[in-house]
């Protein structure tokens, strides 16, 4: 999720697909996954979905969604309604395997803030637990890309310290420049593991994983300060949401951060991302972008990841398009 695709365009028209280039593993077929439980794992990002949503996504070859109750057209769900849904899933032989809770903000100086954007979390977690998914995806905060001076995006090299995840560094040589970026970045560090740990006991409760994503909030730019922002809360009820296209533009290629985070991972959103074009061209369609996806699938085999792909962003013209460029995705072309 980046603060410049919306969600409610997550199947917005692409491009005709890319040709397929394997990286050495071949599938059995074509299309077939690396993985057999893969392909059993198809999503896409929907709004609390209806029956004729179910329809359509099964015919194209998904098997579930992930609900959007970030921004709800209806108004937020109640529980007896996130369980009509998830009966209704049940009998179509589809899921709803993932709540997408969307942006808080914990770092927030609002104590009132903070404090509904919390609450509105924890609604979130039983939400979930109703519709039977077993995870959510929370992004805990951002800082004001246009109040501090940062590294441009090839320039990062960030340092932390081990013992509290405070910034040593964002870049090589001098970071007086980068100073008041530095000391919100630690702020925010320590509001996440604050105010995310609260989370836990309901977490538990419900049986549903928080899953904190990597976004563009300018925050954890790279994979070994997000995983050890993740190990902080020493619990199995806070993993990583990761987006394969969220930080390509800080040349840190999403396979490097799947090996990094490991098991870390509790989902994956597939999404492209092109380098060195104007920003009106940077979320190109799915397998149309600067992602090397054979080695993402690559990286996935190798951490056994076994979790779902929920498609956002541009993916090509319509759901058996898009189911179709997951499917060679799957098969690691």
């Amino acid at each position: 999720m980046s603060s410049l695709i919306r969600r409610r365009t997550f199947l917005k028209t692409g491009l005709a697909a890319g040709a397929a280039v394997g990286f050495g593993v071949r599938a059995h077929a074509a299309h077939t996954p690396l993985n057999p439980v893969w392909g059993k794992h198809k999503a896409v990002i929907t709004f609390p979905p209806k029956e004729e949503t179910f329809t359509e996504l099964k015919a194209a070859g998904f098997n579930g969604v992930e609900v959007n109750l970030w921004h709800p057209k209806e108004g937020m769900t109640t529980l007896d309604e996130a369980a009509k849904v998830r009966e209704l899933a049940a009998k179509m032989d589809m899921r709803v395997h993932t709540v997408l809770r969307g942006w808080a903000e914990f770092n927030s100086p609002d104590p009132d803030k903070v404090k509904t954007d919390k609450e509105f979390t924890i609604h979130t977690l039983q939400a979930a637990q109703a519709y039977g998914a077993d995870a959510i995806l929370l992004v805990g905060g951002r800082l004001d890309g246009d109040k501090f001076a940062m590294p441009e995006p090839d320039r990062w090299k960030v340092k932390f310290d081990p013992k509290n995840g405070h910034l040593l560094q964002v870049a090589d040589g001098d970071n007086s420049a980068y100073k008041d970026y530095m000391q919100a970045h630690d702020h925010a560090y320590d509001s996440f593991i604050r105010h995310i740990s609260d989370l836990i006991p309901v977490a538990e409760e419900t049986g549903v994983v928080v899953g904190v994503e990597n976004v563009w909030n300018n925050l954890f730019i790279g994979p070994d300060h997000f995983g050890h922002m993740i190990d902080a809360f020493k619990s199995p009820w806070v993993r990583a949401y990761f987006d394969c296209g969220n930080q390509v533009k800080y040349r840190i290629p999403p396979e490097q951060w799947i090996r990094t985070l490991g098991k870390r991972i509790v989902k994956l959103h597939i999404k492209d991302y092109k380098l060195d074009v104007p920003k009106e061209q940077e979320w190109p369609s799915l397998r149309e972008g600067s992602v090397n996806w054979p080695n993402v699938a690559k990286a996935l085999i190798e951490i056994g990841y076994d979790g779902w792909f929920t498609i956002e962003g541009p993916c090509g013209e319509g759901r058996a398009e898009c189911s179709r460029r997951l499917d060679l995705i799957l098969a690691g072309m």
